[in-house]
């Protein structure tokens, strides 16, 4: 999907000052399993009544009419890429991924299925059956990034690692993860292909909300493109930071490192945190929240 076209965690407080300012290294690795999962065992021809669903599984509708063609295809080809489940006891096994093969096997007729038998603990199969998700090509931007956080929050991985585990830059997956702090119509109009994850780049720089919706209404209204919706966003950027210079001049000049403090706080929680301090050394820091469900997420990266 073009981007200039309309398309149809938890990090503990209180590590000091200098390791706040310390940057976390860049991980570029390919998509990584934990490591009692990392080899396959021989495959297994596995009856299907024995099998039961993943309750794991972050999907839960799956689409008839592709099944049914899955279905048609498994008629005449078989199985080509066997499902993963894990053994829960002699005879029961439980998925882990493939779940959309198991459907359309059912369909098609089959009686047993190719399988490879891992072992898992509960956080292992959501984390695969998350991964495996996120690898699907039909997922659209804030699917993803729901999964994303779902790794972070209930897998409990750091940015670094969910890069590893998906293959992906953690830039990448900090663009992702933006996406969940846009106001509820803009996360539905990402969901159902109404902008696309280029508007919604471009609307994220907006920091006021109320622009953010304004310029989305005008998206919606004037079908306008990536391009544009990114020099509204730069005017308002401009028009911001003069603002800001104007008022700074009244204000005590904030130190080099409480600067620094200030952006690695912003980025740690994922929103614009403030920090203002007097002459004396003395000040406050402010959290701002954009929502009842962004206030819980900044409360559950501090642990309340």
């Amino acid at each position: 999907m073009a981007d200039n076209k309309k398309p149809k965690r938890r990090n503990a407080l209180g590590r000091g000052l200098g390791a706040l300012l310390d940057d976390a290294p860049i991980s570029q690795s390919f998509t990584k399993l934990p490591a009692n999962l990392e080899a396959p065992s021989t495959i297994a021809e596995i009856d299907l009544r024995d099998i039961e669903v993943n309750p794991f599984q972050p999907r839960t509708n799956f689409d008839e009419e592709a099944l049914a063609e899955l279905a048609d295809s498994i008629k005449v080809q078989g199985i080509i890429q066997p499902i993963t489940v894990r053994k829960l006891t002699e005879r029961k096994y439980q998925l882990i991924a493939g779940e959309r093969r198991y459907h359309a096997a059912k369909i098609a007729g089959l009686l047993k299925l190719p399988a490879y038998v891992r072992s898992a603990n509960d956080q292992q199969m959501l984390e695969m059956a998350l991964i495996e998700n996120i690898q699907r090509e039909n997922l659209n931007a804030l699917e993803i990034a729901i999964s994303y956080q779902r790794l972070l929050s209930e897998c409990n991985l750091r940015q670094e690692d969910l890069g590893d585990r998906v293959g992906k830059k953690r830039s990448t997956v900090t663009n992702y993860l933006r996406l969940l702090k846009l106001p509820p119509d803009i996360q539905a109009a990402i969901k159902e292909g109404d902008i696309s994850m280029g508007h919604a780049r471009a609307l994220i720089s907006i920091e006021n909300i109320d622009h953010q919706l304004e310029i989305f209404k005008r998206i919606l209204k004037d079908d306008l493109s990536v391009r544009k919706v990114e020099e509204l966003a730069k005017r308002l950027k401009d028009k911001e930071e003069i603002r800001e210079h104007e008022t700074s001049n009244k204000k005590p000049q904030m130190g080099y490192e409480l600067r620094q403090v200030q952006e690695k706080l912003s980025s740690h929680f994922g929103s614009r945190v403030l920090i203002h301090n007097d002459k004396n050394n003395r000040g406050s820091i402010k959290i701002p929240y954009l929502s009842h469900e962004d206030l819980n997420r900044i409360l559950e990266i501090l642990d309340l």
